[in-house]
């Protein structure tokens, strides 16, 4: 229980859930011996169960059982485990630049396992400025000199293109530094997100710390009626069941029956939005519908003479990938286990400006919203599969036209780009792409584009949008005064011919349907087996409980390193909002930008969320805000800002995991003090929804002060309010050290220093 993140009065330290930091940090250039808190986990004897048999595992804990470094002989990974890892592969896009950057300050100059490396270029495409084509020249040069797989601009968007390359391969795991690296589970490949210094360290030393996330299971049953679409069941889980899976990793399973209905395509969809719902990773399981499409994978690849897909997708591999195929252990243990009927979902449509607003097509279509541009785009939905359905939805309305493709309705502009150039090639071979383009649509190169708010056909203010892309927060696709809705490909191309937000009419709502049949559990019938196996699995969260608490009885005073402030102290600046976002933290625009000065970040800090936002804030306030604070993009700038800000600490119920990283790997500090938000918001309600004169940013008069040695925050609530004060986790020595040295990066070389 020695490395167990253990939650105190229902608070506790954002570092404390990542002690890893300094520790596993330290087996990337120090022996192993020299971390105590791996070292403490990894000696422990193989985990048993009372009858003496090998405690079971998850599909997750079993893929990262292969790819975890330095474990002990017997170790069984489990979630909740700190290790060093060593991924078969990890993705950087236009950010391989400032990667590069950073391998490079930290005194590296080999790229530990080149093979591994993918790079492609796939945000700012559009942009031909000479200051961005010496970027890209810069990163190809680097990846030419270095042995590295490379993709060009144009080639397609690098979450597709590991895919499609092979380069991400079912049961195996797979970083990006990027967010929406979730894509990969769709094939059974366990992918999660990174962060740049993380990206690296696994470039210098090709590995890097995980922690292993909670796992919850989703069991799908049913069959999806007509008309609704992989898009339609992610939006649905976002809007039904909004936090239930934050920071967890998710399982996708179901009767075979089920899952058989589920092509591969779909399966990525989901898993690229899962995401979005605010998991690390959504995994398929590695099944026959999975074998099908691999082999015609194998089968193309073969006969593409001018790509080298060939050496990594090959019949050979997937007969030795259905030889013996991981699955989960029939009676492996999860966190949570929800359900959602797939025969009782509708199309459904996201926003406005939310993946968690998620409303039922036929209850929105009413409102006859007006639509004023319609993109076909992203990593998510623009697969040639994708661009059929969209197509059909002309052909289809063709017939009613005298066998003319119409156009779509004035007034709307209709953009598309397709996930790479081979699924646009599929698409002009089978006459889809030519179809859309007939109807009025105007071509994008293949690219993220629209979808990361770069290059052509943004959102003007007072615009509304409808996309087949995975992200709506405000101001990320344009304007923060427009408004923003995700869909299916199919109902944005219907959205797009009609002018308003309206379905293609194939899905028909079953008399007397009285809405989504999900919920927790697992959907199926009871079994005498599964009742037994739920009881289990109250039982050893009741005991995992109990076990922290006892580890937290008799907790000593942290010690402080020498130069370490003992205490930090400031006002609370509050801003009120849950699922707070990096776009909304730090806009798209200037992400890809390199040369950004310190002062240009610091007035751009949460411009998107709000305006007035650099004006209210002064050095040294603390930030307070809702749940999952900092989910979406992997940006470390959202942290960086903040930082520039003079800010040093971020206060929130929670944070998303990503934005965890980020932080510490940047030395800025957070907390998570559900209490505090509780109270604020009991005592500056928000005005009723739609008023205008709600305050985005307020000073509260408030000041919180955190005892670090003593692990207590102290609030004091205004000059004649009350004080009261809350345990909270430990900021252990080691990550002490990575912030005192001004982050990971900094750090790091300072280690590489000493060993050269």
């Amino acid at each position: 229980m020695a490395c167990r993140a253990v939650s105190f009065g229902g608070s506790r330290s954002l570092f404390l859930s990542s002690r890893w930091c300094s520790a596993t940090a330290a087996r990337l250039v120090r022996p192993v011996s020299t971390s105590r808190c791996l070292r403490a986990q990894h000696d422990e004897s193989p985990k048993t169960t009372p009858t003496g048999h090998r405690l079971p595992q998850t599909l997750t804990e079993k893929i990262v059982q292969r790819y975890a470094v330095g474990l002990s002989p017997g170790k069984r990974v489990r979630s909740g485990d700190y290790i060093s890892i060593a991924p078969a592969a990890i993705l950087t896009h236009d950010n391989s630049f400032p990667v590069a950057t950073k391998f490079m300050s930290m005194g590296a100059t080999k790229i530990h396992s080149p093979e591994r490396l993918v790079m492609a270029l796939d945000h700012d495409v559009q942009n031909t400025s000479e200051a961005n084509l010496k970027k890209y020249q810069s990163i190809e040069a680097f990846a030419k000199k270095h042995g590295v797989a490379f993709y060009p601009a144009g080639r397609g968007i690098g979450h597709q293109i590991m895919v499609e390359e092979g380069h991400a391969w079912p049961g195996t795991m797979a970083v990006a530094s990027d967010s929406h690296s979730t894509h990969y589970g769709g094939i059974g490949c366990l992918g999660t997100p990174v962060v740049r210094t993380d990206a690296a360290s696994i470039w210098a030393t090709g590995r890097t710390w995980w922690n292993v996330a909670p796992v919850a299971r989703v069991t799908f049953t049913g069959r999806l009626p007509p008309g609704v679409t992989g898009k339609d069941v992610i939006v649905a889980l976002c809007g039904i069941f909004k936090s239930d899976v934050l920071n967890h990793v998710v399982e996708f399973t179901g009767p075979e029956e089920t899952m058989e209905t589920l092509p591969v395509d779909t399966r990525v969809t989901i898993a690229n939005m899962a995401c979005e719902w605010g998991a690390l990773a959504g995994l398929f399981p590695i099944d026959r519908t999975l074998e099908r499409w691999l082999r015609y994978k194998a089968t193309e690849a073969a006969m593409l003479e001018d790509r080298n897909t060939r050496e990594r997708i090959t019949h050979e591999r997937v007969d030795e990938l259905f030889a013996n195929p991981i699955t989960a252990d029939p009676d492996a243990v999860y966190a949570k286990q929800l359900y959602l009927n797939l025969s009782s979902l509708s199309p459904y449509v996201s926003g406005p400006n939310s993946v968690k607003v998620a409303t039922p097509l036929h209850e929105l279509a009413p409102q006859k919203i007006k639509v004023d541009r319609a993109y076909i785009v992203s990593c998510t939905n623009s697969r040639a599969s994708d661009i059929a359905a969209a197509a059909k939805v002309f052909r289809d309305a063709a017939e009613a036209n005298g066998g003319v493709i119409p156009k779509i309705a004035d007034g709307v502009q209709l953009y598309i780009a397709a996930a790479s150039a081979p699924e646009q090639e599929a698409a002009e071979a089978a006459g889809d792409w030519q179809v859309l383009v007939e109807a009025g649509a105007q071509p994008l190169p293949a690219g993220c584009g629209p979808c990361i708010g770069l290059g052509r056909g943004l959102l003007e203010p007072g615009e509304v949008g409808i996309s087949a892309s995975n992200r709506n927060f405000k101001g990320r696709m344009g304007s923060r005064d427009a408004k923003a809705y995700l869909a299916s490909p199919e109902v944005v191309a219907a959205s797009a011919l009609s002018g308003i937000i309206t379905g293609p009419g194939i899905y028909k709502v079953p008399e007397g349907w009285s809405g989504v049949d999900a919920g927790y559990g697992t959907g199926l019938p009871r079994t005498t087996e599964s009742e037994l196996s739920g009881l289990v699995q109250q039982l050893d969260s009741f005991i995992d409980r109990v076990e922290s608490a006892a580890g937290a009885s008799d907790k000593p005073a942290t010690e402080i390193l020498p130069g370490f402030p003992e205490k930090i102290s400031g006002e609370i600046v509050f801003c009120d909002a849950d699922n707070l976002d990096t776009d909304a933290i730090y806009p798209g625009r200037l992400t890809y930008q390199d040369n950004v000065s310190r002062e240009d970040m610091a007035r751009a800090c949460f411009s998107n969320y709000d305006p007035e936002f650099n004006g209210i804030a002064k050095p040294n306030d603390i930030i307070v805000s809702g749940s999952n604070f900092g989910c979406g993009s992997s940006r470390e700038q959202a942290a960086t800002a903040i930082l520039a800000r003079d800010i040093r600490l971020v206060v929130a119920a929670s944070f998303g995991n990503i934005f965890s990283r980020n932080s510490i790997n940047n030395a800025l500090m957070g907390l998570e003090v559900p209490r505090l938000v509780e109270r604020l918001r009991a005592s500056f309600p928000p005005p009723p929804p739609g008023a205008k004169d709600r305050v985005l940013t307020r000073r509260t008069g408030w000041t919180l002060t955190w005892d670090v040695r003593r692990s207590l925050v102290e609030v004091t609530e205004g000059p004649a309010g009350e004080t009261w004060s809350e345990q909270v986790g430990e900021l252990p020595a080691n990550v002490q050290e990575i912030i005192a040295a001004g982050g990971l990066e900094a750090w790091v070389k300072a280690e590489l220093a000493k060993t050269a």
